[in-house]
């Protein structure tokens, strides 16, 4: 195969994953998107690794070092040229980080000179991310901690290092060898995302940073979202499907039962939250998407919902006490999406309550709606006042409660979810009651 029958590493991404390919989301969106999402990611791996100040790792990039720990050997293939329009050297390198430092140069028409990559491998996860910048001037960024997404872009880029550096190949392969491939834990790809949008930089940043990119305004959030709500719900999704197949097995104590289940039950919130997230960026995205709506038993959602409502207030020591009326009658809406927006309302509303402490919830008929209506008590039987003072908004749509490391669609994006299901969220701050919670739906009037 010759260099320019070789794939390039944003192929090998969307080839495997296209679900999470950012660039196809952008068409003519801005220049900056990808550039702000990369500077973003550089960051989040910064923050990564110095938490693992002594980690070890080997990290392959183009067209310059993006990382200066001494304690990473790095592989630099560089372009023909060195006088590059852009560079992506984030930091100028240590002295001490020089003598890790090996520079790889890539033929004159080898395709892959127009992306600019970071793959490291590391004993706790491997991490490939991409930035192209098409010829229109649109840049587009995207990333995987898939290991079998890793394995093949080492591959493609283990055949430059035969072609241009042969005698350097086996030494840089050994260094590879140490790091066997592994899925990353879920909170590392959490914590990742996290860093990554509170690291996106300003507009006046990346213009700064590089040069001749016309400046655009357009958020970022939404199209890197969706990438990262992918990357986390794919490895939960691997967990929970072993965790299942262990409680298969008649062989394990009763301690080990009590576990798993707890396993399962963490990754399915976990990707039930990350599956809203997603829902809503869709939404977002698309102001005009039309939502199926069809109508529902209100008693089989809340046979369903309650159960798992009274868990997430369990672990938080809330009491949570659910007033249904003796029919419930028939609503339109988005059976899945209704549940899941529902649960992370009142996830939300539970963590921010004090431990102790009671949550009410009321459904009643009010004309042609339903009406669910979420109050909160402290344990002292005194009224909690509900405040949002402490949380942190995380771009656009997302909210963190430091406190308990929640996070959550934040209330504006929720209320755009209910008006797309056909209903209405409202929030009233109350000086007897403190913050209230109220959704509407529509009763389905044709069988009611």
């Amino acid at each position: 195969m010759t260099v320019k029958q070789l794939p390039v590493l944003s192929q090998i991404i969307e080839a495997e994953q296209p679900s999470s390919h950012l660039g196809s989301q952008q068409q003519s969106q801005g220049a900056l998107r990808g550039w702000k999402q990369w500077y973003g990611a550089i960051a989040a791996l910064e923050s990564l690794l110095h938490h693992w100040q002594e980690m070890q790792g080997l990290i392959l990039s183009s067209p310059a070092p993006v990382m200066t720990h001494s304690r990473l050997k790095s592989v630099v293939l560089t372009p023909p040229s060195q006088s590059r329009q852009r560079s992506l050297r984030l930091a100028p390198v240590s002295n001490s980080s020089r003598h890790s430092l090996q520079e790889v140069r890539l033929s004159e028409n080898d395709p892959l000179q127009k992306e600019q990559f970071c793959l490291l491998f590391t004993p706790k996860f491997s991490l490939l991310m991409v930035l192209t910048v098409r010829e229109d001037g649109v840049s587009c960024f995207d990333f995987s901690f898939d290991p079998e997404v890793t394995e093949k872009a080492w591959l493609t880029l283990r055949s430059r290092l035969q072609s241009h550096c042969p005698q350097q190949l086996s030494t840089i392969e050994k260094i590879r060898q140490q790091f066997p491939l592994t899925a990353p834990h879920y909170q590392l790809v959490t914590e990742f995302t996290r860093q990554m949008l509170a690291n996106l930089p300003s507009d006046s940043d990346i213009s700064s940073k590089t040069e001749t990119i016309p400046e655009t305004s357009h958020s970022t959030d939404v199209e890197l979202l969706q990438a990262l709500t992918h990357e986390v719900r794919t490895p939960l999704t691997t967990i929970r499907m072993l965790t299942r197949l262990l409680l298969k097995r008649t062989d394990l104590s009763d301690d080990v039962i009590k576990r798993l289940r707890v396993i399962d039950q963490e990754c399915t919130e976990q990707i039930n939250r990350m599956e809203l997230i997603f829902q809503a960026t869709e939404l977002e995205a698309k102001s005009d998407q039309d939502v199926h709506l069809t109508p529902i038993p209100l008693e089989d959602l809340f046979a369903r919902s309650i159960p798992d409502w009274k868990k997430q207030a369990q672990r938080r020591n809330v009491e949570l006490d659910v007033i249904l009326p003796e029919q419930l009658p028939t609503v339109i809406s988005n059976p899945e999406l209704l549940r899941q927006v529902l649960t992370g309302l009142m996830e939300n509303f539970t963590a921010r309550l004090p431990m102790g402490g009671t949550i009410k919830v009321q459904v009643t008929t009010v004309g042609h709606q339903i009406k669910l209506q979420l109050l909160s008590q402290s344990h002292n039987g005194e009224t909690e006042q509900k405040t949002s003072s402490q949380e942190k908004s995380i771009g656009q749509l997302l909210t963190l409660q430091p406190e308990t490391g929640n996070l959550s669609l934040n209330l504006n994006v929720t209320k755009n979810i209910f008006q797309a299901l056909g209903g209405k969220l409202t929030v009233r701050q109350r000086e007897e009651v403190g913050e209230v919670l109220t959704v509407f739906l529509p009763v389905n009037v044709i069988d009611n």
